[in-house]
């Protein structure tokens, strides 16, 4: 790593900056423009304003191949619990996901492909607003992404604590899950508790649902296949007098391809209607769709592989996709590329003090004191740096 290390200093400082000033979707205004000053000093082509608060950076070297690089920028609504010297200084938001580290290593790499430009053709720095449930990628996109800047492939990482620092991983096919939400509102009449033969039961139809719900994969869906059903949220009644006209349940679905989500969808619809007839409520379904499964095309996640193994990062195949979801989904429905999971764990055999394994353990992504390792950034640099230079005719890092 020691092609970078005079970058680091500036770097950790900026990734603490960006960690104390947190900001959510679409309102990234400071961190936007942090990004675009720095990728001017650079002298890259900068473009503001894609898809609201994204950031665009063009680097040019010679004729050949476009390969974009790409972070996120927003945080998450909730309250940082850390105690950090850079803790969050804006109550409610948390960068508990490490999109500031993920912003700084793109940063870095476009310091270091700046200065060394080591490859031929262009590189797109693609600093990414809204990650976190916005769809800010598919706004982007909209905003005509990759009409202005058209791309041969795409590649972004995510730091992955449940990895130790130094290790990577990805795999071709689906990385991450698709994510759906439902949102349903059972209604009867609402009456007096002690006189429920007057009006449907809204909360016994609610949990007669709830438990339907929950056969769904394990009865509709092959053993084979992976999905995930969660109710996440029932909510109604006031009183403990009174059976309440209106119960809201809310939960999201997992899985990994698109027949899949169908039977699950048509599943859930069959229950609700069924629990409507036999209950006599009325239920009303909404059902969202809002990430697809985040699917790596084979020859860019092998391509993300060897350039990690090329800087020294022990990476391997994943040997499954996580449940997770990632809106990267939709530029790899644009555009070949791959999506990498970077680890910034700590190694137990590293660590003598079995409390500071658990301590680490304890704080995986969204948890309130949850940080970003800094040693991950000249790791993460390094790797958007051989991608480029492997995809473009370089040296492989």
């Amino acid at each position: 790593m020691s092609e970078v290390a005079d970058l680091l200093p500036a770097l950790v400082a900026l990734r603490q900056d960006i960690h104390a000033h947190p900001e959510l979707a679409f309102t990234e205004h400071r961190t936007a423009a942090l990004v675009a000053a720095a990728l001017k000093e650079l002298g890259l082509e900068v473009h503001e304003g894609i898809g609201g608060t994204g950031v665009v950076g063009v680097l040019r070297h010679g004729a050949g191949r476009c390969i974009g690089l790409r972070a996120d920028m927003d945080a998450l609504p909730m309250q940082e619990q850390s105690g950090l010297a850079h803790a969050s200084r804006t109550g409610g938001i948390h960068h508990g996901c490490g999109h500031d580290g993920h912003t700084t290593m793109l940063l870095g790499a476009a310091r270091h492909l700046a200065r060394t430009r080591r490859f031929a053709g262009t590189v797109v720095f693609i600093f990414q607003p809204a990650e976190e449930g916005k769809g800010g990628a598919r706004v982007m996109i909209e905003d005509g992404l990759f009409e202005r800047f058209p791309c041969d492939a795409v590649y972004a990482l995510h730091n992955w604590p449940d990895l130790p620092l130094g290790e990577a991983q990805t795999r071709p096919g689906a990385i991450m899950a698709a994510a759906d939400r439902f949102d349903i509102t059972v209604r009867g009449r609402g009456g007096h508790a002690a006189q429920p033969q007057q009006t449907p039961d809204a909360i016994l139809a609610a949990s007669e649902l709830v438990c339907q719900l929950n056969t769904i994969v394990a009865r509709q869906i092959d053993p084979g296949e992976s999905a995930v059903l969660s109710v996440t949220r029932i909510e109604g009644g006031h009183s403990h007098n009174v059976l309440p006209a209106e119960v809201g349940i809310t939960g999201t679905v997992r899985s990994f391809d698109a027949d899949t989500q169908d039977r699950i969808e048509a599943a859930l619809r069959a229950r609700a209607a069924g629990v409507a007839l036999s209950s006599g409520t009325e239920i009303e379904v909404t059902y969202t769709r809002y990430y697809p499964a985040t699917i790596n095309s084979r020859a860019e996640a092998e391509l993300a592989l060897a350039a990690a193994q090329s800087i020294g990062l022990r990476a391997s195949e994943a040997a499954r996709p996580a449940f997770t979801s990632e809106d990267f989904a939709f530029m790899l429905k644009e555009v070949p590329g791959a999506y990498l999971w970077l680890g910034q764990g700590a190694a137990a055999a590293a660590v003598s003090d079995a409390d500071a394994v658990a301590a680490w353990a304890s704080r995986p992504l969204h948890h309130p004191c949850y940080d970003f390792n800094d040693k991950a950034l000249p790791l993460g640099i390094r790797w958007f740096t051989a991608v480029v230079e492997r995809e473009l005719g370089g040296l492989g890092g």
